[in-house]
């Protein structure tokens, strides 16, 4: 059974920063590419940061320089670094794996910029 846990969010303020940690269970970690998703209210869940296997990286143009991902494979567990927070990055925070033609998500952590 896949399990992905995410971990780290809350309330901050613009120009702070957090972590996230997703935790995956049931899969082979180290050969998963994985990713961070957005969602907030109203709009269309969008992809915000992925690593391959072999430690690739790729970013949309609007976290670019303030969002990193990395992962841990001996902890099974992928980070999300988020510097630089403006209040447009509040959203709900997913953690995602796509194993063959599946595609799994965790929870959700929710994440909120405001002063």
């Amino acid at each position: 059974q896949v399990q992905l846990v995410e971990s780290g969010g809350g309330l901050v303020q613009p120009g702070g920063s957090l972590r996230l940690s997703c935790a995956a269970s049931g899969i082979i970690f180290r050969t998963s590419p994985m990713a961070w998703y957005r969602q907030a209210p109203g709009k269309e869940r969008e992809l915000v940061a992925a690593i391959t296997s072999g430690f690739a990286t790729n970013y949309p143009q609007s976290v670019k320089g303030r969002f990193t991902i990395s992962r841990d494979n001996a902890k099974n567990t992928v980070y999300l670094q988020m510097n630089s927070l403006k209040p447009e990055d509040t959203a709900m925070y997913y953690c995602n794996a796509v194993i063959g033609l599946i595609t799994y998500w965790g929870q959700g952590t929710q994440v909120t910029v405001s002063s």
